[in-house]
């Protein structure tokens, strides 16, 4: 996963994310152009500048972001949980007019209260300095990396992104019936790509055998930047597999409240300007709703992990609120495990030590990392050839991979699939994609590279290239091997806005220019012509410093956030 900065086209635009904290320096109000470079903004500045209307803040959200009441100790999107004593004293939030000032002494406060909170809540990570910290829950575990205080988005975005969702679930499920779409799209990709390639033998194996998936379900995350210069809202990828921290971004939202309602007076902010964030709960309850349509009450659900897995935690507040919330059972393995240890019995089930597995999640396989052997790809192929419901199934992970991506942004592809009205909304949101067979595209990327960035066919991060690295791959592509063109993509490069942040790593706080990212869950369950589940979940907002082309939180490069509507 990378957190784009480019644009291609340079026309006038407004500020979309920005951060809402402050140094005590000035900050200046001004957009700054160069021909080479998008304009940056520095901080929040005023509505009329920044495209706001001049009225108070609000929050309206979406529908499908309302939250319950449990009984548990801790609440995902529940902001009545997270008040204290004298902490609903009504905030009347500033304008915005200039960029807040927040004093040492405060932002010494403000760091040592999220702290303690991250600590007492869970919001933590498995610390890479201890030994065993990714293997044995309670070990070395650190808060996760997070940002201070949440960034500011303008709620036609907010509400632009969560009405997507529903349309790209359904897209994603259309296309994953259409084997020979996924096998033609892929086809030159397969003979360059190893991974890619193991990945279509299976798929082609089920093609074979006609083994179709009565009941599918996806847990998705599409990703999205506001490019500064044309004021849109652009989608990054789609992820129909490992889609990570549903569990830890419930927690950031959380905190961000608290935050504010200990401290909003004196920043001038409103707690409920946060949105509520559910992701973890409705991650789960589409989890159960698949297990119960299994109908197997002594079947377990099957977390597919790494071997070390640092963030580990996120995984197991799903696994707490299957349990505590809808009496499911869960057990961990990895593919090497699942190897060893599985079978398939004559029903078709898939059976693990004895239990039958009712749906397999995957947290892993994802990269070819998760391969080391042969005995990963015979555990995946046993999960493929079983009965069990697969999140995702094989064809659900081809859907999101970065050639499907380019081959939906093609002229007439989407219309295969989707009415009129929903190709429009999701057109509205692409960014420019390219294959590099489009020799013009290649020709401008070598000669003005810092507009793009070339995507290979890998999730996880810290795979995508960029600038002088990404001209001299592709002219190396060009002269000495050019059926590899296929493993790539060229996608417009993003120029989201920059602000002032704080980020919190290892208890240290950070101050950078950073810019954001946007992702927003999605849960999609069908059994046959009947859909079962279709919603938006929740979201995951990820900050990191804006002279970072990387944007993943597991591999280093960002932040956990969360939004501030405004």
């Amino acid at each position: 996963m990378s957190i784009g900065s480019c644009s291609s086209s340079i026309n006038q635009g407004h500020i979309a994310f920005s951060k809402l904290s402050s140094s005590s320096s000035s900050a200046t109000h001004r957009r700054h152009h160069s021909p080479n470079c998008p304009s940056k903004f520095i901080h929040i500045f005023p509505r009329e500048v920044a495209g706001f209307a001049q009225i108070p803040l609000r929050i309206t959200g979406c529908q499908s972001m309302n939250t319950f009441s449990s009984s548990l100790p801790l609440s995902f999107g529940d902001s009545d949980s997270i008040e204290t004593e004298g902490s609903r004293e009504e905030v009347v939030p500033k304008l915005f007019p200039a960029p807040l000032s927040i004093s040492p002494l405060l932002l010494e406060k403000l760091v040592y209260d999220a702290l303690v909170w991250s600590s007492l809540n869970g919001l933590v990570v498995g610390d890479k300095s201890v030994k065993k910290s990714g293997t044995i829950p309670g070990v070395g575990m650190v808060h996760a990396p997070f940002s201070l205080l949440p960034s500011a988005l303008r709620e036609s975005y907010w509400k632009q992104a969560c009405d997507l969702t529903p349309v790209f679930n359904e897209l994603v499920d259309r296309v994953s019936l259409d084997g020979e779409f996924l096998q033609d799209s892929l086809s030159r990709t397969k003979k360059v790509d190893a991974f890619t390639s193991r990945l279509l033998d299976i798929h082609s194996k089920m093609m074979e055998i006609n083994k179709k998936e009565v009941i599918r379900l996806g847990l998705h995350r599409s990703d999205y930047m506001v490019d500064a210069e044309t004021d849109l809202l652009l989608q990054i990828e789609l992820n129909t597999i490992s889609s990570s921290f549903p569990g830890l971004s419930c927690l950031v939202s959380n905190l961000h409240r608290y935050l504010l309602n200990q401290h909003g007076k004196e920043l001038g902010l409103d707690s409920n300007s946060v949105p509520g964030n559910a992701a973890v709960r409705q991650f789960a309850e589409a989890l159960a709703k698949a297990w119960t349509e299994y109908d197997n009450e002594r079947a377990v659900v099957m977390f597919v992990v790494q071997p070390e897995e640092r963030n580990m935690y996120d995984q197991h507040w799903l696994s707490f609120l299957l349990k505590e919330i809808h009496s499911v059972n869960t057990i961990r393995k990895t593919l090497s495990e699942i190897d060893a240890e599985g079978e398939l019995l004559p029903d078709g089930s898939l059976a693990i030590g004895g239990q039958i597995v009712a749906v397999v999640y995957f947290r892993a396989g994802y990269s070819p990392n998760d391969y080391p052997s042969e005995s990963e790809w015979d555990a995946r192929l046993m999960i493929e050839q079983s009965t069990t419901i697969k999140c995702p199934s094989i064809s659900y992970h081809l859907v999101g991979t970065k050639k499907i991506q380019q081959e939906l942004a093609k002229p007439m592809v989407l219309e295969r699939f989707l009415e009129a009205e929903d190709v429009a909304k999701l057109r509205k949101c692409f960014a420019g994609l390219w294959s590099l067979d489009d020799s013009e595209i290649t020709k401008h990327a070598i000669e003005r590279p810092e507009l793009f960035v070339l995507k290979p066919q890998r999730e996880g991060g810290g795979n995508n290239i960029y600038g002088d690295d990404l001209k001299e791959m592709l002219l190396k592509l060009q002269l000495e091997k050019i059926e590899e063109q296929a493993a790539y993509i060229l996608m417009q490069r993003i120029f989201p806005a920059s602000s002032l942040s704080y980020l919190i790593r290892e208890g240290i706080s950070h101050e950078n220019q950073a810019i954001s990212e946007l992702g927003i869950y999605g849960a999609y369950l069908r059994n046959n012509d009947k859909v079962i589940m279709n919603e938006q979940c929740g979201y995951l907002m990820r900050t990191k410093v804006s002279s970072s082309n990387e944007g993943g939180v597991a591999a280093g490069f960002a932040v956990l956030d969360s939004i501030y509507l405004t």
